[in-house]
Parts: structure tokens; C-alpha cells; sequence
């Protein structure tokens, strides 16, 4: 996307690696809009390199979309985004649009937890909710009892480093932990009951 075809002052986040290395994606303006660093999703995906090809993921509260893109971008067979911002969800199509990446995608304005319904299961999934919604646990206890997640799957969960969330031990084995700034990002391996 050039600058003349994005909007004066619309943000952007810059895709670190894989096949669309480079690419600048524009997302929508808003406050509650806090993408994911380049350096946190450099680290992750360093974690997931050998994870991610051919992998089914979910971004729950994609909001950029940052990070099922990335995903897409190294190699994921495909990945589902959920958001309740509409506007959210038009700028991911757009930039999956951008990229010819639409039928690697499905798009879904609505509340996170409905989606955790048992019907599919991912390998992957991304938890990233707005710090401030305070939805972090009772999205993981929620996908744990889905049934949604592969056994040994994935799941990454970001959080406030000065308040953070706890992880539900009986479910999750904590896999690999960092903070960057006020940011305490985990990865987490399901266990099923």
C-alpha cells in the first residue's frame, strides 16, 4: 500500500518475516488499537518457527490483526479472525485482500467467546484482548473447555506486565515467558483435562 492510498495518519505495523517480509499493513486509528510490537512478534514467532507452518490458528481480539498475519506470512495453513469492531475486521480484509490471502482466512465480527463453540479445532490460538477489558483468564478458561485446541496446542497470551493475569495451571504448562516494557507476553501449551 503506498502512501497516497492510505489514509492521512492512518497507522501502520510492518509484517517481520516470512513470505510478505516487509509489507506495510494500515490499520484503523482508535485507542483501544494496541498491535503488537515488532519486537514481541519477533520473539514469538522465533518460539514458533517450527511450529506455525501448516498450522491452524485463531486470533481472538485480532484488532490489527497482526499476528494471524504474521502467521499467515510464515507458512500457516490458515487462520480465523475474531474482533467486535466492525471497522477492525474491514481493515484486516483489506490487507488480506492486499496480500491474496483472503481463502488462507475467515473473518468474524463478534464477541470472542462465541466462537470457542467445539466446531473447529486450532493449533494455534492468539490471546491478545485489550489490557483494559480484563478478559485474558476467563478467555483461557473458556478456550481450555471448548474443546477448540489440539492437545499440545498452542496458545499466546499477552498481558499487562504492572497487571497481569493469571494462566490456569491445570490447564496450561507455560512454555516460554518474556516482558518488554509493560508488556508480559507467554506461550502456552494446552493440556487437556
Amino acid at each position: 500500500m503506498s502512501k497516497r492510498d492510505r489514509p492521512l495518519g492512518q497507522p501502520q505495523l510492518r509484517v517481520i518475516g516470512g513470505d510478505w517480509r516487509g509489507r506495510k499493513l494500515s490499520f484503523p486509528s482508535k485507542g483501544s488499537l494496541r498491535p503488537t510490537t515488532d519486537r514481541v512478534r519477533e520473539t514469538l514467532f522465533n518460539w514458533l518457527a517450527p511450529m506455525v507452518v501448516e498450522a491452524q490458528c485463531l486470533d481472538l481480539c485480532a484488532g490489527s490483526g497482526a499476528l494471524g498475519i504474521e502467521a499467515l506470512s510464515r507458512g500457516a495453513q490458515r487462520c480465523d479472525f475474531v474482533d467486535t469492531d466492525q471497522q477492525a475486521i474491514d481493515a484486516i480484509e483489506k490487507n488480506l485482500r492486499s496480500l491474496g490471502a483472503t481463502e488462507r482466512a475467515t473473518l468474524r465480527t463478534c464477541r470472542a467467546d462465541t466462537v470457542l463453540t467445539g466446531d473447529v479445532r486450532w493449533d494455534i490460538v492468539f490471546v491478545d484482548p485489550p489490557f483494559e477489558a480484563g478478559l485474558g483468564n476467563s478467555l483461557l478458561n473458556r478456550l481450555a473447555a471448548s474443546q477448540c485446541l489440539q492437545e499440545g496446542g498452542l496458545v499466546y497470551f499477552e498481558t499487562r506486565r504492572s497487571a497481569p493475569e493469571t494462566v490456569p495451571e491445570q490447564r496450561y504448562e507455560v512454555y516460554r515467558e518474556k516482558t518488554a516494557g509493560d508488556v508480559c507476553f507467554q506461550l502456552l501449551r494446552f493440556r487437556s483435562a
